[in-house]
């Protein structure tokens, strides 16, 4: 019997031996899941700040580009009117050809200027909408590896 008791304690040891390595392994393996996971979490945390960000930053770029287009339509009505009484009074064909030529020359420069402005204020809002997003695309493959290793 002796030998027998000896053999199930042996077996008993290696069963044992073998659960507990299983219950490291396994130990071991949530925990790096757990860890993959909050990386995850963090990443969508920080990427969704992100958007927050590029989202804000396109709402003031869009309220001023539509803030100076309206500045410039209003300017622009006003030099028109004040450019129809010009012609309206002037004292002869001559005159009124003169003011028509200034106020188209004007118009011309002023749209030129304008449409310059919007043009640097449509990069500057693009590039300021993307900057969040810069280091994101690096930050997804550095979370990918720390959670891989």
């Amino acid at each position: 019997m002796s030998k027998a008791k000896t053999a199930g304690d042996k077996a008993t040891a290696t069963a044992e031996t073998a659960l507990e390595n299983g219950a490291a392994v396994l130990k071991t393996g949530m925990e790096k899941a757990l860890k993959g996971y909050d990386a995850f979490v963090g990443y969508g945390k920080e990427t969704a700040d992100a958007v927050t960000k590029s989202a804000t930053v396109a709402g003031k770029g869009i309220e001023t580009i539509n803030s100076e287009i309206y500045s410039y339509s209003k300017q622009s009505v006003e030099d028109a009117v004040a450019a129809t009484k010009a012609v309206m009074g002037s004292k002869s064909i001559h005159e009124a050809f003169e003011f028509q030529t200034d106020f188209a020359k004007s118009s011309f420069e002023a749209y030129v200027a304008e449409m310059s402005k919007i043009s640097e204020l449509a990069t500057a809002t693009t590039k300021d909408f993307y900057a969040p997003f810069k280091g994101r695309v690096q930050a997804w493959l550095d979370t990918v590896q720390a959670v891989k290793a």
